[in-house]
């Protein structure tokens, strides 16, 4: 091995694929994080179009990092992923069909590339690095455009038969209810997400007559932030939007604590950043519905991780454990 590149440090690139906006940070082995960005995905321009400005990014920011350290690989966390065999399969909020996002990856980088379902990358991040690091029975939950989730059971990520375990935001919670992406009606993601919140004002906003700022602001110039701005401005729809979310969100929580008996359920994503707004309805359903014998033994708590870092640094974590203890032949 040359002398130079036996003395550079490994890093890896870890990158978290939503359908708004995308995520990524460098890693040394030290877990230290030397560099984050984020950019629109713009999944309508095509998946071609995405991992070109992605790898342009990766590339421009390694150069700068070059003289010290050797990229070692990148992790790609993404809704829908497949870790199995390196694919999504037509997730929801991308419609970008079943592609290899590995190979689309090594059409840039001769380097391993790993790719696991974001709210699984979210669950490794918070047993990593966060809320979840002394815990061995969690749930993470992804509030962004949709509802993703990540399950670790007696220490250990779920994955399922088929790579695709944690598809909590499509269980269905009224079969005649909102139409979701993923082709269904109902789904627990069309009501408890960015796009959810929306929806629901929008409802409100059309079932009522009551005056607010938010008459005044198109359905796609609306955010999550925006809704939540209002809320603590005691704007009557807002706080209607947030009080209907949680209670969904607080009903579907006692069920999926009733299958897998976690210690904790950590809120991760944009919604999540509403704090109270979202928590303080979730947790009062949530109690109301709990079965007895889960009463007061499960906390609902935020993620740790600063500017919602988890599904990087998970992505960061899982492609260096595959490269150091070659679990996973990439």
């Amino acid at each position: 091995m040359n002398n130079k590149i036996a003395d550079k440090q490994e890093i890896v690139v870890g990158v978290d694929i939503g359908g708004t906006n995308t995520a990524l940070g460098i890693m040394d082995s030290n877990n230290k994080i030397l560099f984050e960005d984020s950019f629109f995905t713009l999944p309508e321009n095509g998946v071609e179009d995405f991992f070109f400005r992605l790898a342009n990014i990766i590339k421009k920011e390694y150069i700068n990092l070059s003289q010290s350290y050797i990229l070692a690989g990148i992790g790609l966390a993404a809704p829908s992923a497949n870790y199995l065999n390196g694919t999504i399969e037509s997730p929801a909020n991308l419609k970008w069909g079943n592609v290899n996002l590995i190979e689309m990856m090594k059409k840039y980088f001769d380097l391993p590339v790993a790719i696991l379902n974001d709210a699984n990358a979210a669950a490794l991040g918070e047993h990593a690095f966060g809320a979840a690091r002394y815990m061995k029975n969690f749930i993470v939950l992804t509030l962004g455009t949709g509802l993703g989730s990540g399950i670790f059971i007696d220490g250990h990520l779920l994955h399922g038969e088929n790579g695709l375990a944690g598809e909590l935001g499509h269980t269905i919670i009224d079969p005649e209810g909102r139409q979701c992406t993923c082709g269904r009606k109902g789904c627990l993601e069309t009501y408890v997400s960015a796009i959810g919140i929306k929806r629901s004002v929008f409802h409100f906003l059309c079932n009522s007559d009551e005056k607010g700022e938010l008459r005044n602001i198109s359905y796609n110039e609306l955010t999550s932030k925006k809704i939540s701005e209002l809320a603590r401005s005691h704007d009557p729809i807002a706080i209607k939007a947030f009080n209907y979310t949680g209670e969904i969100f607080g009903k579907a929580l006692a069920n999926v604590v009733t299958y897998f008996n976690p210690e904790a359920i950590i809120l991760f994503g944009g919604l999540a950043d509403s704090d109270d707004l979202l928590s303080d309805p979730t947790k009062f359903y949530f109690e109301k519905y709990l079965l007895n014998i889960y009463k007061d033994k499960v906390k609902i708590l935020k993620s740790e991780l600063q500017n919602g870092k988890a599904a990087v640094l998970g992505a960061c974590f899982f492609v260096h454990d595959i490269i150091t203890k070659s679990t996973i032949s990439v």
